[in-house]
């Protein structure tokens, strides 16, 4: 086990790529991540789990802060908040969870991108982070993801770093209240992935795509 998984929430891995910072979540964030998304609620709530009341709570903050510790201390997950680096801005967050060891070596991923800063390119930036994360630095082979049939900008956004298309899940998982069927994409250690993976695989090139 990494000698960081050992230590708080606000000492956990910090990742970076092109314009934006990644790091564990920490108590001082609660205020800025509930007014965000607050924010965002309209955009966000169609593609999410249905919030509970005290969803954007200090005490709900907490809980989830907990639960992210325990996670990373297990190697089972692995949560990170998105910060623009020019200003510091908090404009999202990711997750990795469902980490399998073993014969699977697999994750799944989510993430959320506040409304304010959706179709900036900051998610891709961010999804090549973690991606690189994922497969350099903890080893795994396979990192999955799902989205809903109409969520196309979602879609386009797995497809621009290097996921692939790999099947249909009838009453996949329950958003905003109801059972949805979700597309499914995967993409492998050995693929191309990062920012332009799509690009680069349509002209030819097998090469994948190296991120620091």
């Amino acid at each position: 086990m990494l000698s960081w998984l050992r230590l708080p929430p606000d000492r956990g891995p910090t990742l970076s790529y092109g314009r934006v910072r990644l790091r564990p979540a920490r108590p001082g964030d609660w205020r800025e991540w509930a007014r965000l998304r607050e924010h965002s609620r309209q955009f966000l709530t169609p593609w999410e789990p249905t919030w509970p009341a005290d969803a954007l709570s200090r005490g709900a903050f907490r809980r989830r802060l907990n639960q992210y510790l325990t996670e990373m201390r297990d190697g089972h997950g692995y949560n990170f908040l998105i910060f623009r680096k020019s200003d510091r801005a908090l404009v999202g967050g990711i997750s990795m969870s469902n980490v399998r060891r073993g014969v699977a070596q697999s994750a799944s991923l989510g993430y959320w991108i506040g409304a304010p800063y959706a179709r900036h390119g900051y998610m891709s930036e961010a999804l090549t982070a973690v991606l690189n994360f994922g497969f350099t630095t903890i080893g795994l082979h396979r990192i999955e993801a799902a989205c809903l049939p109409s969520n196309e900008a979602s879609q386009g956004l797995l497809r621009k770093v290097g996921f692939t298309e790999e099947g249909y899940a009838r009453e996949y998982l329950r958003i905003n209240g109801v059972w949805r069927d979700h597309v499914l994409f995967a993409v492998l250690r050995t693929d191309q992935w990062g920012i332009d993976a799509g690009a680069i695989a349509a002209d030819g090139d097998s090469r994948r795509r190296e991120v620091g």
